[in-house]
């Protein structure tokens, strides 16, 4: 079991460890786990004495943001940015809280950048309460998503002027991978708005209006976040759109060429095939002239092709 706690009296935080932290009577407590293991949930169920349904939410596999209340506190999940290794499809991991009066129970499967900063605050003294350290968490999460946000925004931007049927591949790529990660980031973005809201307007003396204030301010960065996610992941489809239709207009074109340069050869062909069959009886085949005349033939047929290709404007198609 991987974890550590603090201890807080009167503004000053102390680190203990998970165990000392199981029988401390300070104002405020606060105790993280990084893992959902056996260890964790047998500390969750015998040393901090919580309910089932509660083990089993701050330590199952999957989970999306949403936000709990109940009589004592309540229990949040939000999704925040980690520099682990994470799924494909799962491109935020999740932070559980249980929260109530004097106490604090954080739980991660990976370890999130915000913990890093809560964890500071913390020690700086900012977050000597249980609303202040849920305060701290949102706003951590949001703050450092939204560089990412703004990155994925800048990525489009950069297609959109790119746009060139030469690089069509290279820039179809670019958006793919935008638009999946914007479509990632959204499908948590929306839900953890939703539970940010929920627990601004929860009851309880164990948060205060100050950090309702803060939690509601977290909330409508997270809505402005997806909001703009929405708007990338558009138009990144839009710019798919016209990537394949300036890929269609490239085949066109070349299409053509190859076209025009058929049919400029194929009566070409024709006239050298027909005369370099080894048979008798093909007219002037004896003559000392002929060859020049076929060569001369073929000049006059290609001109003439060509000249009708450019008097029906084909090479502008």
């Amino acid at each position: 079991m991987s974890g550590f706690g603090y201890r807080i009296d009167n503004g000053v935080a102390r680190r203990i460890t998970v165990k000392e932290a199981a029988a401390c009577d300070a104002g405020m407590v606060w105790v993280h786990f990084s893992g959902t293991g056996d260890a964790t949930r047998a500390w969750l169920r015998d040393e901090a004495r919580l309910p089932e349904h509660l083990v089993e939410a701050l330590t199952a596999q999957e989970t999306r943001p949403r936000c709990d209340g109940y009589d004592t506190g309540a229990y949040l999940n939000l999704r925040g940015r980690s520099e682990e290794e994470v799924y494909p499809s799962d491109l935020l991991a999740s932070v559980r809280i249980w929260a109530t009066k004097g106490r604090v129970i954080s739980v991660t499967r990976k370890h999130l950048v915000a913990t890093d900063v809560v964890e500071q605050a913390v020690k700086d003294g900012t977050a000597d309460d249980p609303g202040d350290l849920i305060t701290t968490f949102a706003t951590a999460i949001t703050n450092d998503l939204d560089p990412v946000v703004a990155e994925l925004g800048d990525q489009i931007d950069d297609c959109e002027q790119e746009l060139d049927a030469n690089r069509v591949y290279e820039l179809r790529r670019k958006v793919t991978r935008a638009r999946i990660a914007a479509i990632g980031y959204r499908r948590f973005l929306n839900p953890q708005r939703a539970a940010l809201d929920k627990l601004a307007q929860l009851q309880g003396d164990w948060l205060s209006e100050d950090d309702r204030a803060h939690v509601a301010a977290a909330a409508d960065r997270a809505a402005r976040m997806a909001e703009e996610l929405e708007a990338i992941r558009e138009r990144a489809s839009l710019i798919h759109e016209t990537l394949t239709d300036l890929r269609a207009e490239l085949i066109d074109t070349r299409s053509l060429i190859i076209a025009i340069a058929a049919m400029v050869f194929l009566p070409l062909t024709f006239i050298t095939g027909l005369y370099g069959m080894n048979v008798a009886g093909l007219p002037y085949a004896q003559k000392p002239w002929a060859f020049d005349a076929i060569i001369i033939a073929c000049i006059v047929i290609s001109v003439g092709i060509i000249a009708y290709f450019l008097r029906r404007h084909w090479f502008r198609a």
